[in-house]
């Protein structure tokens, strides 16, 4: 199995290199490398206790683990970016546009598979060049200032986590995940800090919104749905090894996700709304550690589903949208993917849902279970649009549907992960949830129009926001 992991990480690059020597080919080698992807986290689902540990470098600490948690995030990372091929597939998409989604597919993939600082390291640089040219592909000058502010903002916080990342070496003599339990706080505080912004964490994240809605649907849908957890698979990983380090990776998943959700509620563009909604379920990712791989996999599925759909729709205003019903089969997959994140039974977010909430510490729960309210407000929002029979105004490409086949049916087919969830009570409880967050969102919500200053989201405060951060963390750790 270690020769089979080598080629398997290997093969986006070089396939990535050669479909620009066979651009004709493009589409079909993209696509290969992911079902590929899809099968390798398939073989570790394939044996429950799997785990695969490979020394790089024995005296330095770099080491490669598979585990189950790697593979809800490897599945997720392969089937969104399957899904993002198939509705780019008719598209007159270049070579070189399929090059970088290969790269940037193979390089999210390692760092699901990284359990040493400087590995990730490499891995979150690729990521971050591959991203800011899929987010700068129509190369216009909004498109272009969005990548650039990405890669700054990005290349800055990955600078602190490298200076992190030598202290931790210096203190252990390894860059092995297990030395932050010897490394000093301040190497720690800076590793966190990087991960953090990288991930979209708490205030460290608000790069995230404009970045994902001025993005093209396809790109945001990638964004979204599994490169800002390559910030976060690392938290989960710490937390599962160290246990001085779940109490803070808790804190910022409580705290994510209520921020998150509140900024989600009064957004009035779509894709804004989208984008402040992965926030907050990054948080949920973070509050639950032992469970955090099945809830990105469902939340990958919805939310680029999600924001696929949203590139279709007659507008990106909600007020609009009141006045340009959608047709009912585009309803249906946008409720799809609104009832599982909201947590409804027959969907896999509703065994995510279950499975977190029973994985919470006492002092979580009830800051959680606003953080969900929350969620199914921000989500009636698009399940109470207007829709009618009929052609939308949009045509929309047949590999749309491919897309959300993939997407939607995977919601449904991962809903047998946790079948230990339906029970009388498991069920009563979403359903009330959903039923409150709609009467608040009704009579409540609905009626106010509330808009939020966004001064906060400008390049300047960004940085600003880092030495907050910064010094958060030093506290959190030296406490």
């Amino acid at each position: 199995m270690t020769n089979i992991t080598i080629a398997w990480m290997a093969l986006p690059f070089f396939v990535g290199f050669l479909i620009y020597l066979l651009p004709k080919l493009d589409r079909f080698l993209a696509l290969g490398v992911v079902l590929l992807s899809a099968n390798y986290a398939l073989a570790i689902f394939a044996d429950p206790s799997f785990l695969l540990d490979i020394k790089l470098l024995d005296s330095f600490g770099v080491t490669l683990r598979i585990d189950q948690l790697s593979g809800f995030f490897i599945i997720t990372n392969a089937l969104v970016t399957a899904a993002v091929i198939f509705y780019c597939w008719n598209t007159n998409k270049t070579a070189f546009f399929y090059l970088q989604a290969v790269i940037l597919h193979g390089s999210v993939n390692a760092t699901f598979i990284c359990a040493d600082f400087i590995s990730l390291y490499v891995a979150l640089e690729v990521i971050s060049i591959a991203a800011f040219l899929l987010i700068t592909y129509p190369r216009t000058d909004k498109s272009i200032w969005v990548g650039l502010r990405y890669m700054f903002v990005s290349n800055t916080a990955m600078l602190f986590y490298l200076v992190g990342a030598s202290l931790v070496y210096k203190a252990n003599n390894s860059f092995d995940f297990m030395g932050l339990s010897n490394a000093p706080p301040e190497g720690i505080a800076l590793i966190f800090l990087g991960l953090l912004v990288k991930g979209g964490i708490f205030i460290s994240g608000l790069w995230l919104p404009l970045t994902h809605s001025e993005s093209q649907s396809f790109v945001s849908a990638m964004l979204s749905g599994v490169v800002v957890k390559t910030g976060v698979f690392p938290f989960v990983r710490c937390a599962l090894m160290l246990e001085e380090i779940d109490p803070i990776v808790r804190i910022f998943g409580v705290s994510t996700a209520l921020l998150g959700v509140v900024l989600a509620i009064f957004q009035q563009d779509t894709k804004r709304t989208l984008a402040f909604s992965t926030i907050s379920q990054l948080g949920f990712i973070m509050a639950a550690p032992e469970v955090g791989g099945f809830y990105a996999l469902t939340h990958g599925f919805v939310k680029s589903a999600l924001f696929l759909i949203s590139g279709v729709l007659p507008s990106r205003n909600f007020q609009e949208l009141q006045d340009k019903p959608m047709n009912n089969s585009l309803w249906i997959a946008l409720a799809i993917a609104s009832f599982s994140i909201s947590g409804f039974p027959l969907l896999s977010g509703f065994g995510a849902k279950i499975l977190t909430t029973k994985n919470l510490l006492p002092w979580q729960v009830i800051a959680m279970e606003i953080a969900t309210v929350g969620t199914t407000i921000v989500f009636a929002k698009f399940i109470f649009l207007p829709h009618k029979k009929g052609e939308s105004e949009k045509k929309i490409q047949q590999g749309f549907w491919w897309a959300m086949v993939f997407l939607l049916g995977g919601l449904i087919v991962a809903n047998a992960v946790y079948y230990q969830a339906y029970n009388i009570n498991n069920i009563v409880k979403p359903l009330r949830t959903i039923g409150i967050g709609w009467l608040a969102y009704l009579f409540i919500v609905r009626k106010l129009v509330i808009k939020l200053p966004s001064a906060i989201e400008e390049f300047e405060h960004l940085i600003g926001m880092m030495a907050i951060i910064l010094i958060l963390v030093f506290w959190m750790v030296q406490v």
